[in-house]
C-alpha cells in the first residue's frame, strides 16, 4: 500500500512542480526584459498605439515561436524528470542542470527560425530561467524524487558481531 500512496503522491507533485517551474521561468524572463516593458509602458501614447498594432500583426508569429521553444524545452525537461524519478535522483544540482540544459536545448532547436526575435538572440536569459525553473522544481518535487523509493525506509539494525 505504501507504494501506491507514493505513486499517487508523485503523480500529484510532479505536475505541480512542473507548473511552478514554468511560472518561475516566465517570471525570470519578464524580470530580465523589465526595462523594455517599462519603456513600452512609458512611451508616448501615440507610439503605444503603434506598438499595439505591431503586436497584433506579429502576435501569431511570436506565439508560434515561443510555443515551439517551450515545447522543445518541456520535452527535454520531461526526459530529465523521468530519469530523476526512475533513479530517485534528489540532487538540487541535477534538477538545476536539467532546467538549464533543457532551456539551452529548446533555444538551440528553435533559434534557427527565430526571424530576429530579441528573446532568441542571446540564450543567457533563457538558460538563467531554466536554472531557476530547475531549482523551483527541486523545491516542490525533486527533493523527494523516486516513484518506488519510500521517503523514509526503516533501518534494520545490523547484528552485533562477536
Amino acid at each position: 500500500m505504501d507504494h501506491v500512496g507514493r505513486l499517487l503522491l508523485r503523480l500529484l507533485l510532479v505536475p505541480l512542480g512542473g507548473m511552478v517551474a514554468v511560472a518561475v521561468a516566465i517570471a525570470v524572463v519578464v524580470a530580465a526584459h523589465w526595462g523594455a516593458i517599462q519603456a513600452l509602458a512609458t512611451a508616448d501614447p501615440e507610439r503605444q498605439g503603434d506598438y499595439m498594432m505591431a503586436l497584433v500583426a506579429a502576435g501569431p508569429e511570436l506565439f508560434v515561436a515561443l510555443s515551439t521553444t517551450m515545447l522543445y524545452t518541456l520535452a527535454a525537461a520531461a526526459i530529465g524528470v523521468l530519469i530523476a524519478e526512475v533513479f530517485a535522483i534528489r540532487s538540487w544540482i541535477f534538477h538545476a542542470a536539467n532546467g538549464g540544459l533543457s532551456a539551452w536545448i529548446g533555444w538551440s532547436l528553435s533559434a534557427s527560425g527565430d526571424g530576429g526575435l530579441r528573446a532568441f538572440s542571446e540564450p543567457k536569459t533563457l538558460i538563467a530561467a531554466g536554472l531557476a525553473a530547475g531549482l523551483a522544481y527541486w523545491l516542490i518535487a525533486g527533493s523527494t524524487s523516486g516513484f518506488f523509493k519510500p521517503l523514509r525506509t526503516p533501518r534494520i539494525p545490523e547484528p552485533a558481531s562477536r
